[in-house]
């Protein structure tokens, strides 16, 4: 059984190990949550972890809101407390760490090189992402299809992505997905 105390660890331990992967955000940690909360703890369902993303993203602020909305899914405030500090606090003292180390080593090349190798591993694990939110939120070929043209808008145009979000929605809505 699942006590309070044990469900606030859990939620500490597993945001704050994934705050170590969030190379090019937590958007790119989002396979890894999903695994977690869904497959592993069987803290919620993949429709629900789709409504998560999509309120954290609609919301203004920072994108680590969803680790806000699973905390406290999983814990209340409490949850949702715990779970956004484990999320941002080890990567914010990552972040720190290493920014003194490249304040100290400017005149070196080796900072300009691990960035610029950072820039292909973070881009992949946005397209993870994708992949990971794709299968929780599509279950049909209507769907597949939305979630194509969308993502060729957002490619091929400059129409800002809300229209994307609000047509689908609006289908959504009339029940076609």
């Amino acid at each position: 059984m699942n006590t309070p105390g044990s469900l606030l660890f859990s939620l500490a331990v597993t945001f704050g190990m994934t705050s170590l992967l969030a190379i090019g955000g937590a958007n790119s940690t989002i396979p890894e949550m999903h695994r977690l909360a869904v497959d592993v703890h069987h803290w919620m369902s993949d429709a629900q972890f789709a409504d998560m993303f999509a309120i954290s993203q609609l919301s203004p602020g920072p994108n680590v809101l969803i680790v806000t909305l699973i905390g406290f899914h999983v814990a209340g405030f409490a949850g949702a407390g715990i779970a956004t500090l484990a999320m941002c606090g080890p990567s914010a003292m990552f972040a720190y760490i290493v920014s003194n180390m490249f304040a100290r080593a400017a005149h070196s090349p080796w900072p300009a090189i691990f960035q610029s190798a950072l820039v292909p591993l973070s881009i992949g694990l946005m397209c993870a992402s994708g992949y990971v939110l794709i299968g929780t939120a599509d279950h049909s070929w209507v769907g597949y299809a939305i979630t194509l043209l969308a993502a060729a808008a957002a490619i091929a145009t400059r129409l800002n992505p809300l229209w994307a979000l609000a047509i689908g929605g609006c289908l959504g809505f009339a029940g076609v997905v």
